[in-house]
């Protein structure tokens, strides 16, 4: 029977049988589109050490998607959902080149100069990634600009209107039923043209370039509902953030330009030939991360650093060079382009999409004694964060159990919108907090019950985008906000930001966390103020944004490089080591309760997500408890037939084989010869690369490396190519295009130093061998990730085809 895998998303799984062919429960994965089977976790017992079981590996190739017939099935109301789970459905990607003979030859064919000339494209590819990257933001942050401010002016005309005449009701139902609208186009482009394009895609990238493929993640379509959808989300209202999602942007654009063809335009523009397997994929889609980070906080070191720190597995130094030569090229075009914008075209003063002001040292200065109050601070923000991360985490199970169809999703996008517009406008209304406009900095300023040349305070952090609400808070002088003012809008916004996190629409959660952080911290300073009968140095704009920091930190769980960053965004280096503290101490606090949220987000999918080192309790284990085993072996010369039927059996549909030498008289196998991908074979056969046998008149064709390159990387399935019956039984010899050195490790080894080893070189394979080099078990990405530290100890997650 052919093998069809069945379609799967980073938002969305489909009903499958387990592992052992059993129907098994169903999960969705996050924001679920479509159910699944699932299996449940156990606690390890010294019984389950020695259970080795065959796992089945399933191909995402994407074009078996285009070829699959979709059977209309009844969906549950409610879907049982079970964290402790690792899905078979994620395949990794091959980071570790296949030194084949092909390969070799390339490489000794290529002089000096060829290198040079390669070395040049990267460096232009680079460009071109920051080039692309900042026009995207420049085009996301002027429709944004645009489209918000006409929203904001045509609801404030309105309001400014019935305030005078009585029934502000129908400003209330206009802005809640503009917000409902816009989000609800932003929501329906996510959830039925491209789920993988929800939320700030983080999660996603980071899985990535940890070497998991997850299908569509960085497809054109991907990046176009990616900036529509995020551009509808911040003018719906919503408490988002444009700046998370330009992270996942510039990864596209990366690995769209580093490609040189498109391939859901079908176009090939014949370049970048050289650059067409995953292991130089992953080098440009790091940079292009560190570029969208560089782009959406004018902070290019910074993009380096949380490329390196939360994104990249692995790292050289020329590698960081060129990164960075692509995040300073995506500020440098985006503040051009903004400036010529804004009027001012020789005065580079817009270097991200959000600037947090210059923050004077003079007047903003701190001293030795502020460093405990900081550190408590960040103490505050990690428990913060840890209460953010955890209601976010009941209100995802809730989610992938109740709101799994795509319209529920959208109708729950429309009634967040609504409900978010519905809180602005009551605590507005119900606010009396009337500040003099003269010298207000205010966009769009609200009277609404305030007397001539007064505007509603209130009105400054809800009617506005919420990029400019943080930089109010920041540096607004001392008693422009009343202190209850700040503490509802904190306490609602808190609230609203947990719910719309996770919704099917693009939004990042930087600026949310960031505007919160900068409201409490804000009234934590005139708080200080009001105790220390307003000394100089209790100025509430810089703990506005050392509160901005604990809570960013408490929710994300980053330190160096977002210290770097908002370092970089506030233009001071002077207030370096209080970030620093601040950010170290939420990690610390937020660490103890609960994990952090894109962490979070990434084990809910069930991504076998291989962190940097093994579980500390794991050296019990050894790769013979650990690997899959039976293992499928060719031979160095092998039946065409063989090789089809193992490629089409669905019941171990792996993607690497090992490679022997046998002696076709005996049964006995000899010794690991090499290793062989499923994809190489795929190629194999569609080009016939045949033994000629006496009774057949076949002319072998000498293949290229190029003919490789050419089908990725979507690799047709093995169901679209045509073997006749004479064919089958045709010889193929593996010697020339298997890798003849794959890693190997004895059986004997412990999981940390299995662990290790795979983990550091980006295996997908890693061949297990006894003391006569005979091969006995195969370890890939799922039989390590399956084993995590839980609560109670050493963990073994269940895999199930989910």
């Amino acid at each position: 029977m052919a093998n069809v895998a069945k379609k799967v998303s980073w938002s969305g799984r489909d009903r499958d049988d387990d592992e052992d062919g059993r129907a098994g429960e169903t999960t969705p994965l996050l924001n679920g589109t479509g159910p699944g089977a699932a299996g449940s976790g156990r606690q390890l017992t010294p019984s389950s050490f020695l259970r080795i079981g065959q796992l089945s590996n399933v191909d995402l190739n994407e074009d078996i998607h285009e070829l699959e017939t979709e059977v209309p099935r009844q969906r549950p109301n409610e879907i049982p959902h079970n964290e402790k789970l690792l899905s078979l459905k994620y395949e990794s990607l091959d980071y570790d080149n296949s030194e084949n003979q092909l390969f070799l030859e390339e490489e000794r064919r290529i002089n000096h100069a060829a290198f040079r000339t390669v070395e040049i494209k990267r460096w232009v590819i680079c460009a071109m990634i920051g080039i692309l990257t900042g026009l995207v933001a420049c085009f996301i942050d002027i429709v944004v600009e645009n489209l918000a401010g006409l929203k904001y002016r045509v609801v404030k005309d309105n309001i400014d209107k019935f305030t005078a005449k009585g029934g502000l009701s129908f400003s209330l139902l206009l802005w809640a039923t503009l917000n409902a609208s816009v989000v609800m186009v932003g929501s329906l482009i996510v959830a039925f043209i491209e789920p993988v394009a929800a939320g700030s895609g983080i999660p996603q990238i980071k899985c990535y370039l940890n070497g998991v493929k997850i299908p569509h993640v960085v497809r054109l379509k991907t990046l176009v509902i990616k900036v529509c959808g995020v551009i509808l989300s911040v003018v719906g209202g919503l408490a988002v953030g444009k700046e998370g999602p330009m992270i996942h942007s510039g990864s596209v654009i990366a690995a769209g330009i580093s490609q040189g063809r498109s391939t859901s335009l079908k176009r090939d523009f014949k370049i970048f030939e050289y650059f067409r397997r995953d292991t130089e994929k992953r080098d440009f889609v790091s940079a292009g991360a560190a570029a969208g980070v560089s782009a959406a906080f004018g902070a290019p070191v910074g993009g380096v650093l949380f490329s390196l720190e939360e994104g990249a597995s692995f790292w050289n130094q020329f590698l960081t060079w060129r990164i960075f030569f692509a995040s300073m090229i995506s500020t440098f075009t985006l503040n051009s382009v903004l400036s010529v914008y804004h009027g001012n075209a020789w005065d580079l003063s817009s270097p991200g999409l959000i600037n947090f002001g210059r923050f004077d040292s003079e007047k903003m200065g701190y001293t030795i004694q502020e460093i405990p109050i900081f550190i408590f601070m960040g103490v505050v923000g990690g428990i913060l964060g840890a209460l953010f991360n955890a209601l976010n985490y009941w209100l995802t199970m809730f989610r992938i159990r109740y709101i799994h169809r795509p319209c529920l999703q959208v109708v729950e996008a429309m009634l967040v919108a609504a409900v978010t517009a519905t809180v602005g406008f009551v605590m507005i209304y119900c606010s009396r907090d009337c500040q003099p406009i003269q010298g207000s900095s205010v966009a769009y300023p609200l009277q609404l019950f305030c007397a001539d040349g007064e505007y509603n305070s209130m009105a400054t952090a809800f009617f506005n985008t919420p990029e400019k609400s943080v930089v109010n808070l920041f540096h607004d002088p001392p008693g422009s906000y009343n202190p209850m003012t700040l503490g509802m809008f904190t306490l609602m916004y808190f609230f609203l930001a947990c719910w719309t996190y996770g919704l099917t629409v693009s939004a990042g959660v930087f600026i949310p966390s960031l505007l919160i952080g900068a409201a409490w911290g804000r009234l934590f300073g005139i708080s200080l103020s009001y105790l220390t009968k307003g000394s100089i140095w209790a100025d509430p704009g810089k703990y506005a944004l050392m509160g901005a920091a604990a809570q960013l930190g408490g929710i994300v769980r980053m330190t160096l490089s977002l210290t770097v960053i908002m370092m970089e965004a506030t233009g001071n280096v002077t207030y370096g080591f209080p970030i620093m503290l601040v950010l170290m101490t939420a990690k610390i606090v937020g660490d103890y309760f609960v994990e952090g949220l894109y962490d979070m987000h990434i084990q809910l999918q069930s991504v076998p997500f291989l962190h940097w080192e093994a579980p500390v309790t794991s050296h019990s284990l050894t790769a013979r408890e650990v690997m899959s085993t039976p293992v499928t072996c060719l031979r160095r010369i092998e039946r065409v037939g063989t090789v089809v039927d193992i490629l089409s059996d669905t019941s171990s549909n792996h993607n690497g084989f090992p490679v022997v030498e046998s002696n076709p008289d005996t049964t006995q196998v000899a010794g690991l010869r090499g290793l062989i991908l499923r994809s190489q074979l795929i190629v194999l056969l569609k080009h016939k690369v045949f033994v000629e046998r006496a009774n057949l008149s076949l002319v072998q064709r000498r293949l290229k490396l190029k003919d490789f390159r050419d089908a990725y990387p979507r690799f047709p399935p093995i169901q679209s190519i045509h073997v006749s019956q004479d064919e089958r039984e045709c010889m193929i010899d593996l010697s020339e295009f298997m890798n003849p050195s794959p890693y190997t490790v004895p059986q004997e080894a412990s999981l940390p130093r299995v662990f290790k080893l795979f983990r550091a070189l980006g295996l997908r394979h890693l061949v297990v061998v006894d003391n006569r080099n005979e091969v006995v078990g195969m370890v890939t990405r799922k039989d390590l990730a399956r084993y995590r530290l839980g609560k109670e100890g050493l963990e073994e997650l269940s895999l199930a085809q989910t």
